[in-house]
């Protein structure tokens, strides 16, 4: 099975722009399907940056004199690439989310589908468990990562009987929350755990903060004309995603200078999002809710 069949690929290395000679960073190098076409692209000159926190995306390592794999946080990009003696770029792309891959290995405790330890990190190496949170954090925290991180409907109801739950066993499984999930569940079952796990999976990996840091990097390290090319899949992460390309800050609001010039970081490529085909959502389920945006650095 492919480590991660990637999403709009196409779409995506089209609005990143490659030139040849160019230099480019793929912050969420995954299975590496992103960073090949755009190897391609650089034809023998140039230089690709790639970032994975996730020790077995080394695995997909291609040998190519152009590309450097860097085994980080997409949130080190801009320390990182100034160690290698990069200062700035061409183009940055990120394809936000989990892997095919960590989605079916059972033991990455990512899926519903499986039982396996309550895990969900991205980096194995560092940082609390799924099962950490949900044994330490009290009620308010909890229904605050459901509801905001998950939009489950029932977050508070859910939180109060997780921790209702855990006096009696601290969770340390995915059937345990499972368990308590079916008892509370709302709405139609798929929907409700993936939105649980979600919310989980993006407390667990600091999600939100790793963009903002990214998106905020992005613009510094970028050169003027590069661009950045940005794959969500979900609400959360999208609307960080387009405030920021519109306005350079992560609530939307416009800034003006003492002239009544709105300040505007990047020119949009996209003016709305790009969504993958109905043929590429056939041949891979995962890419349905994916949103594609992409901006030049003005």
């Amino acid at each position: 099975m492919e480590y991660h069949i990637p999403v709009l690929l196409k779409e995506s290395v089209d609005l990143l722009a490659v030139k040849q000679g160019g230099i480019y960073v793929d912050a969420t190098f995954g299975g590496g399907g992103h960073s090949r076409e755009i190897l391609k692209r650089l034809d023998g000159e140039g230089a690709l940056f790639g970032f994975d926190q996730d020790q077995e995306a080394m695995k997909n390592i291609r040998e190519s004199s152009l590309f450097h794999f860097l085994p980080y946080n997409f949130r080190e990009m801009q320390r990182m690439l100034r160690f290698e003696g990069v200062p700035s770029v061409d183009g940055v792309l990120a394809d936000l989310g989990v892997s095919s891959h960590q989605l079916d290995e059972a033991n990455r405790g990512f899926s519903y589908r499986f039982d396996a330890p309550l895990d969900m990190r991205m980096n194995r190496e560092t940082g609390p468990t799924a099962a950490d949170i949900l044994n330490k954090y009290d009620a308010v925290e909890l229904h605050r990562v459901l509801g905001n991180y998950g939009e489950v409907r029932n977050a508070k109801t859910l939180a109060e009987a997780l921790v209702e739950a855990r006096h009696n066993k601290p969770f340390a499984l995915i059937s345990d929350l499972l368990k308590i999930c079916e008892e509370k569940r709302i709405g139609e079952k798929t929907r409700y755990l993936s939105q649980v796990f979600q919310a989980l999976r993006i407390e667990v990996n600091d999600e939100m903060g790793a963009l903002k840091a990214l998106l905020e990097q992005a613009l510094e390290v970028l050169k003027p004309g590069g661009r950045l090319v940005v794959i969500s899949y979900h609400s959360l992460e999208d609307r960080l995603a387009k405030h920021f390309l519109k306005t350079g800050r992560f609530d939307g609001a416009l800034e003006q200078d003492f002239y009544g010039n709105i300040r505007r970081p990047f020119q949009l490529i996209t003016k709305k999002s790009v969504e993958p085909s109905k043929e590429e959502i056939q041949s891979n389920g995962r890419a349905r809710s994916a949103k594609l945006r992409a901006g030049q650095k003005i």
